[in-house]
């Protein structure tokens, strides 16, 4: 067995009480069909993760699903505790991940959760503990 795989193996001898070569192949042949079922290009669900894992991006799409209707920035600057600029930032980085649509009324921008969005956000809930 090679260095990558005798941990492996410990755990299949461990788990069955013996262990050969063709058992680890067997294992890892699972384990290989587990990774090809996953989407072979994952940059927009890796992005949108990143992009709420960032406070003020997840105030403001928490602030935009809440309301269930568009804001305009005008609207999202007074509550949310952070400057101009990087409310702006927020913005463009939570459009640019599919998170948020954006909309241009004459000076005015108007921004609306996706529903990828509120189907993140909803995971989220859904799966919190009892400790909210």
């Amino acid at each position: 067995m090679s260095g990558q795989t005798e941990r492996l193996e410990r755990l299949i001898t461990e788990e069955i009480g013996e262990c050969c070569d063709g058992d680890v192949a067997d294992r890892l042949d699972s384990l290989r069909a587990y990774q090809s079922a996953a989407p072979t290009n994952a940059d927009a669900e890796v992005t949108a993760l990143k992009t709420l894992g960032n406070d003020t991006r997840y105030d403001i799409t928490r602030l935009l699903t809440a309301a269930d209707r568009e804001l305009c920035v005008c609207e999202i600057s007074p509550v949310v505790d952070v400057s101009d600029s990087a409310i702006s930032h927020a913005l463009s980085d939570l459009h640019d991940a599919g998170l948020v649509t954006r909309r241009k009324d004459g000076t005015w921008r108007y921004y609306e959760v996706t529903d990828r969005a509120e189907a993140l956000l909803s995971a989220l809930d859904e799966t919190r503990g009892d400790d909210r």
